[in-house]
C-alpha cells in the first residue's frame, strides 16, 4: 500500500525531451487528485537535463527529507560524443556554432587524453545553459537572453571514464561510460574533452545509467508510476497524519519516560550525598 503522505521514493527512467521538474509536476498532480489534497510535498534528487534519459530519484512526503543524501551518490552515464562540432549549449539543445579538424584524434589519444586529464579531481566550469545561479538568477536565462554568463569553476571527482565505442577514424563519434560525483556537467565535460583534443566536441546523447546503489534497469517508466499513483491502494492523508500524530505521541512517552528516570536517579544521588554529609 502506498503512503505518498509519509513518503514514498521512486525510482523513474526520465523520458527525453521532458524536464525533472515537469516530472514532479506530473507526479504531484496525479497525487492531489487521487488524495484530494493541494499540499503534497514532491521533489527530485538531481536534476536531469530535457535531453537527457535515466535515473531520476522522486521523493515524495516527509522522504523529501532525504533528497540530500539521495543526490549525493556517485552518478553513471552514457554519454554520445560528437568530435568536430561545438554548440552554445554544449548538447544538441542550440545549433552547431563552429566547426574543427577531427582528422587527427585517434582512440588512442582520446584514451590517453581521459586517462591523463579526466580522471580523479578535476576542475570543471559549468554550462552558461544551466540552473547555475548568477546574481541569483539561473545562468540559462540569461544565457538564452544573449546575455553574457560568468561562472566560476568547481572541483569535481571523476571516478571511472572509459570509451565504450569508437567511431574513429570513419566518423568523429565516441560513446563513453562515466561515474562521476555530484555536480558534473557531461555536457561540460564533452566540452573540456574535445577542447583537450585539438577539437572541439558536444553531446548528441545522455542516459543516466546509475545513482547511488539504484541501476537504472530497477526504474519504472513515468507512465507507469503515474497508472500506479492512480489505481494502487492508498494510505489516505487523514489516515496517514492520525498514524503519525500517534508515533509521535510513543515518541514523546519514551522521551518523558527516560526524563523522569533521570531526573529521579539525580534526586535519588542528591539525596545520597546529603546522607554521606551528616555522617
Amino acid at each position: 500500500m502506498l503512503n505518498p503522505i509519509e513518503g514514498e521514493i521512486f525510482y523513474i527512467d526520465k523520458p527525453l525531451e521532458m524536464t525533472s521538474f515537469a516530472v514532479v509536476k506530473q507526479v504531484r498532480g496525479r497525487l492531489r487528485t487521487r488524495l484530494d489534497r493541494k499540499n503534497i510535498h514532491v521533489g527530485h534528487a538531481g536534476t536531469l537535463d530535457p535531453l537527457a534519459s535515466g535515473v531520476l530519484i522522486v521523493c515524495t512526503g516527509r522522504m523529501t527529507k532525504r533528497i540530500e543524501e539521495l543526490q549525493a551518490g556517485v552518478k553513471e552515464y552514457t554519454a554520445w560524443v560528437r568530435l568536430g562540432e561545438t554548440t552554445p549549449s554544449y548538447d544538441m539543445e542550440t545549433e552547431v556554432d563552429a566547426t574543427y579538424p577531427w582528422e587527427h584524434i585517434t582512440r588512442e589519444l582520446v584514451e590517453q587524453v581521459l586517462k591523463e586529464q579526466f580522471t580523479g579531481s578535476i576542475e570543471q566550469v559549468p554550462p552558461a545553459f544551466s540552473a547555475c545561479k548568477v546574481d541569483g538568477k539561473p545562468a540559462y536565462k540569461l544565457a538564452r537572453k544573449g546575455k553574457d554568463v560568468e561562472i566560476k569553476a568547481k572541483t569535481l571527482v571523476i571516478d571511472e571514464i572509459e570509451v565504450v565505442e569508437c567511431g574513429l577514424p570513419a566518423e568523429p563519434t565516441l560513446v563513453l561510460r562515466v561515474v562521476c560525483s555530484k555536480g558534473t556537467y557531461i555536457r561540460a565535460l564533452a566540452r573540456d574533452i574535445g577542447t583537450a583534443l585539438g577539437s572541439g566536441a558536444h553531446l548528441y546523447g545522455l542516459r543516466r545509467t546509475q545513482v547511488g546503489d539504484v541501476r537504472v534497469e530497477q526504474c519504472e517508466t513515468l507512465d507507469g508510476i503515474l497508472g500506479r499513483l492512480e489505481t494502487e491502494e492508498m494510505v489516505s492523508a487523514e489516515q496517514a497524519e492520525q498514524e503519525l500524530l500517534e508515533r509521535e505521541r510513543i515518541a514523546n512517552r519514551k522521551r518523558a519516560a527516560i526524563l523522569n528516570a533521570a531526573r529521579k536517579k539525580r534526586q535519588e544521588k542528591k539525596e545520597q550525598n546529603k546522607n554521606n554529609t551528616d555522617l
